[in-house]
C-alpha cells in the first residue's frame, strides 16, 4: 500500500493551491503555472514509481516464544534484516494484544550501513498472565524523494508467555523462610519418625510398641521395628478454576481505587502525541533510552493498571508452594478443575517438573461454570493413589458449593490428608465488630457479611469432624499463610 507523506502534501499546497489560482485569475501566466504543476505531479509520480520494491529484502526476525512475568517491564529483542543494504531508515509497528502495553506503538530505526542484520529492542509490560500470540507485524519505507510512504504487513508468529510476577511473593516470605538468604532450610521434624526402615534385635531400653510380634515368634528372639522420618512425600495443589475464582479485588493505582469487578480496560482515550516525545504516565517518564541510537518513538498514553483475580492469586500461591516443596525435598503436582479436570500435573521434583507446572497454570483462566466435586474427588481417586497431602484453593462462600464439597470430602480425607483454603471475603466480619457504621447501608452490609462469616464457620467446623483443616487466607499473607500450613504439617509429620 503506497499513502502520501507530509512532504507531498505540502509541496500540493505551496505549488497546486497558488498556482491553479493564478490560472483562473490570470490567464496569461496560465502556461506557467500549469507547467509547474505538471513537473510537481511527475516528480511525484517518479518517486512513486522507483518506491515500489524498496520494502524487498526487508523482514524482521521474532523469538518464536518470549517468556515475560506480569506486572513487569520487558523488552523484545528483535532483529530486522536488511538483505540489499540500501534502505537506511524504515518504520516498524507491531499490533500487541489489549493484555501487553508498550509505550512504542511505532519505531522509527536507522539501519546500519553494510550490514544484512541489526537488533532491535522493544519495550513492553504485560498486565495479564496468559498465553497470547503475535501473527503480523508492519513495515513503512519512505520513497526516494520522501512524497509517499509503502506500507505492507508480513506474518509472522511469535508466542508471548505471561507467567505470574512471583517477585513480590517471594520479599513477602523471606524474612520468615528464609536464612540469611541461603534458601528454605529443611525443617527440625518432631518424633522418631513413622516410616517402617527394618528389623533389628531388642536392645535394652526398646519400647514394647515397636516389638514385632510376629518376627519374635518366627525367630524365637524379641526383634524390634526401626522407624526413619520420611523426607520425601507427595504435595498436590489444587485448584478451582470456576465461576467464582474469577472475582477481582481491589487495587490501589495512584491516587484512585479502581472497583475491578467490572472493570474494563479503558482504550478509547488513548492519545497519540508526535514523534520523539516522551510517555508522560502518572508518576513516571518512559524515554527511548532502551531504544538503540537512531531510533525514534511514537508514543500514547494508556491506563497502566494490573487485573488481579482469586485465580491469579491462587496461580501464584501453587507456584511458590512448588518452590518451598522443592527446597525441602518433596514431590510437587497441580491440579486444576473447574466443570471437569483443567489440567493435571503428577508429583515430581526437579527444575523442568517446575517448568511444566507452570506452563500448565498460566494459561488457566476462570470459567463461568460451576465446579464438579464429584467429577474432581472420582478423579482424584483414580490417579493420586499414594498418600498425599492435598492442598485445595477453593471458594466456599455459597452455600450450596459448600455442601456439595461437604457431600464428597469423604472420598480423598480417607487416604490422603486434606487441606482447605479460600480467600477471606472482604465483609466477612461478625456483627459489632466493625468501627465504621455511619449509615443504614453500613449495617445492613455487615449484616450480611455477618451472616456469610457464620456460614463459613459452619462449614469449618463440619471440615473438622471430617478431619480436614479449613483456613480463610488474607490477600497480601496468602503465600507466607500456606507456606506456614505446609511446614507444620512437615514437622509433627502429620502426613
Amino acid at each position: 500500500m503506497i499513502v502520501p507523506k507530509f512532504r507531498l502534501l505540502f509541496w500540493v499546497v505551496i505549488v497546486v493551491l497558488p498556482f491553479g489560482t493564478l490560472i483562473t485569475a490570470m490567464p496569461s501566466v496560465s502556461v506557467i503555472s500549469a507547467s509547474l504543476i505538471a513537473v510537481l505531479f511527475i516528480f511525484a509520480l517518479t518517486d512513486a514509481f522507483f518506491a515500489f520494491g524498496r520494502l524487498t529484502g526487508i523482514s524482521v526476525n521474532f523469538p518464536q516464544v518470549a517468556r515475560l512475568s506480569k506486572d513487569r517491564d520487558a523488552e523484545l529483542s528483535l532483529h530486522v534484516r536488511n538483505e540489499k543494504m540500501k534502505v537506511t531508515r524504515v518504520r516498524i509497528g507491531l499490533a500487541f494484544p489489549r493484555e501487553i502495553y508498550s509505550p512504542a506503538r511505532d519505531m522509527i530505526t536507522d539501519l546500519p550501513e553494510k550490514t544484512t542484520s541489526s537488533s532491535l529492542s522493544w519495550p513492553c509490560k504485560p498486565l495479564k498472565q496468559g498465553q497470547y500470540i503475535l501473527d503480523k507485524y508492519y513495515l513503512e519505507i519512505a520513497s526516494p524523494l520522501g512524497f509517499w510512504a509503502i506500507r505492507t504487513a508480513m506474518p509472522t508468529h511469535m508466542e508471548i508467555r505471561v507467567y505470574p510476577n512471583l517477585f513480590s511473593e517471594r520479599k513477602n516470605m523471606a524474612a520468615l523462610f528464609l536464612n540469611k538468604q541461603l534458601g528454605i532450610h529443611v525443617q527440625r521434624q518432631v518424633g522418631k519418625g513413622r516410616d517402617f526402615e527394618q528389623l533389628r534385635e531388642y536392645s535394652f531400653g526398646d519400647c514394647y510398641e515397636d516389638i514385632h510380634w510376629k518376627a519374635t515368634a518366627k525367630r524365637g528372639y524379641p526383634v524390634t521395628k526401626v522407624y526413619q522420618i520420611e523426607r520425601t512425600q507427595d504435595i498436590y495443589v489444587i485448584i478451582d478454576a470456576s465461576r467464582l475464582s474469577g472475582r477481582h479485588w481491589k487495587l490501589e493505582t495512584g491516587n484512585s481505587k479502581l472497583e475491578t469487578r467490572n472493570w474494563k480496560l479503558e482504550t478509547g482515550n488513548w492519545k497519540l502525541e508526535t514523534r520523539n516525545s516522551k510517555l508522560k504516565t502518572q508518576n513516571s517518564e518512559l524515554g527511548t533510552r532502551n531504544s538503540e541510537p537512531g531510533t525514534q518513538v511514537s508514543s500514547f498514553q494508556f491506563p497502566v493498571s494490573s487485573l488481579t483475580t482469586i485465580l491469579d492469586r491462587f496461580i501464584s500461591g501453587a507456584l511458590i508452594m512448588g518452590m518451598a516443596a522443592e527446597r525441602q525435598g518433596d514431590m510437587f503436582g497441580v491440579l486444576a478443575f473447574s466443570d471437569r479436570i483443567k489440567g493435571f500435573v503428577k508429583a515430581k521434583s526437579g527444575k523442568a517438573h517446575y517448568r511444566s507446572c507452570r506452563d500448565t497454570l498460566y494459561t488457566l483462566q476462570p470459567r463461568r461454570v460451576t465446579p464438579d466435586f464429584e467429577e474432581l474427588f472420582r478423579f482424584i481417586g483414580m490417579h493420586i493413589r499414594r498418600r498425599a497431602l492435598l492442598i485445595f484453593l477453593t471458594n466456599l462462600d455459597d452455600p450450596v458449593l459448600a455442601e456439595s464439597f461437604l457431600r464428597h470430602i469423604d472420598l480423598a480425607r480417607r487416604r490422603h490428608l486434606v487441606l482447605v483454603n479460600m480467600m477471606k471475603p472482604e465483609n466477612a466480619i461478625p456483627l459489632f465488630s466493625s468501627p465504621e457504621v455511619k449509615s443504614a447501608d453500613d449495617l445492613y452490609r455487615n449484616l450480611g457479611g455477618h451472616f456469610l462469616w457464620e456460614s463459613l464457620r459452619e462449614t469449618e467446623n463440619v471440615l473438622k469432624r471430617h478431619g480436614v483443616g479449613f483456613s480463610l487466607l488474607d490477600n497480601e499473607k496468602m503465600s507466607v499463610q500456606l507456606l506456614s500450613q505446609y511446614l507444620a504439617v512437615k514437622q509433627r509429620q502429620i502426613l
